[in-house]
């Protein structure tokens, strides 16, 4: 088991910055692939970045390469994801994911069996 919670969220004009922390408790953190999805209101959870378990290897979703930067700290047990020239399509509530079993970073939400609460970003006109 681990216990992921996530911070950081709040709410930020177009072209702002935000950076979200996960943290981790439980079961050893590098046991884990870890990855961040967003829900925007009535859309589906969509993968937005995802880690192997060293960190040298990092996937995105299309709309957020170049903008957004996925990393992990295994000393601190956290996962971090860098926000950066944020648009108001970036408005949603991010979750923190693990994935202890899979060899490779899945982009289906169905891989990751443990998840944080959610954190809300907003992101203004």
């Amino acid at each position: 088991q681990v216990r992921l919670v996530e911070s950081g969220g709040g709410v930020v004009q177009t072209g702002g910055s935000l950076r979200l922390a996960c943290a981790t408790s439980g079961r050893t953190f590098t046991a884990y692939l870890m990855a961040w999805f967003r829900q925007a209101p009535g859309r589906e959870r969509e993968f937005v970045a995802g880690i192997n378990r060293n960190g040298f290897s990092t996937y995105y979703l299309d709309s957020v390469k170049g903008r957004f930067t996925i990393s992990r700290d295994n000393a601190k047990n956290t996962v971090y994801l860098q926000m950066n020239s944020l648009e108001p399509e970036d408005t949603a509530v991010y979750y923190c994911a693990a994935d202890p079993d899979s060899y490779f970073v899945s982009r289906r939400r169905d891989d990751y069996p443990y998840w944080g609460q959610g954190t809300q970003v907003t992101v203004s006109s």
